[in-house]
């Protein structure tokens, strides 16, 4: 049965919860300019605009906090699972969720990254 050290784990998961938890709070930062641009440009085009940029930071921010539920739960298994350990272990089948949880927060950071650099672009235009 393979095993890892908990610590290795551990820090891991908190680099991804910060990570996603600084995504979030940047497009809580481009809705308000978001905002701002709605409320100078009320033209048809920009609108359309406006609403697909909410609704995305919206989505985004529900993906965010769903892997970041998910990496808790996660963090709490391992952690009954090591106290079961007196070597500070986990199970494989742990690491497997882990390496999961991984994949999800990193391509969640791609999609932020790519959704914060269009609207950029947009806001470039109407501020």
């Amino acid at each position: 049965m393979s095993k890892v050290n908990i610590s290795h784990v551990n820090n891991m998961h908190n680099q991804w919860l910060r990570s996603l938890n600084f995504y979030k709070t940047e497009m809580a930062i481009q809705k308000g300019i978001l905002t701002e641009i709605a409320g100078k440009n009320t033209g048809k085009d920009v609108m359309k605009e406006v609403e697909h940029f909410e609704n995305q930071f919206l989505i985004q921010a529900n993906n965010i906090d769903s892997i970041c539920h998910d990496i808790h739960v996660n963090v709490s298994a391992i952690a009954k699972d090591a106290q079961a350990s007196s070597a500070g272990y986990i199970d494989g089948g742990l690491l497997e969720e882990h390496k999961t949880l991984g994949e999800k927060a990193e391509a969640e950071e791609k999609v932020s990254v790519e959704l914060i650099q269009a609207f950029r672009k947009f806001a470039e235009q109407w501020m």
